[in-house]
């Protein structure tokens, strides 16, 4: 799995992800695992097609000294189709400016 980890965290700075999670993204029910939503236009073609399966999320983890965030687009609606697929460069930049700035805004240290 392509993923982006941020790692030996504190228990204060796991508090204030979990906070900022709970913001920015959508619960999963399952917790400790969060979704963010990829915007509508940085979504690849076969994604835009597939109305169905939309919306479109990058999958966040958050354990007790760690985040992670999967470099895979995913849908709620499937678990097998063919735009469920890698991050396209776009969405990628979309995911690590997402933790670039829960890092700068929560002053994360790791």
């Amino acid at each position: 799995m392509r993923q982006y980890i941020i790692d030996e965290l504190k228990r204060q700075e796991v508090d204030a992800i979990r906070s900022y999670l709970e913001e920015q993204c959508e619960p999963s029910g399952i917790d400790g695992l969060y979704w963010l939503r990829i915007p509508d236009d940085l979504l690849s073609g076969i994604q835009v097609d597939h109305k169905e399966c939309a919306p479109f999320y990058f999958a966040a983890e958050l354990g007790d000294s760690w985040l992670k965030l999967e470099l895979l687009v995913r849908t709620r609606e499937r678990l097998r189709c063919q735009c469920i697929q890698h991050a396209t460069q776009p969405q990628r930049d979309f995911l690590l400016n997402f933790a670039d700035t829960l890092v700068e805004r929560l002053e994360i240290k790791a």
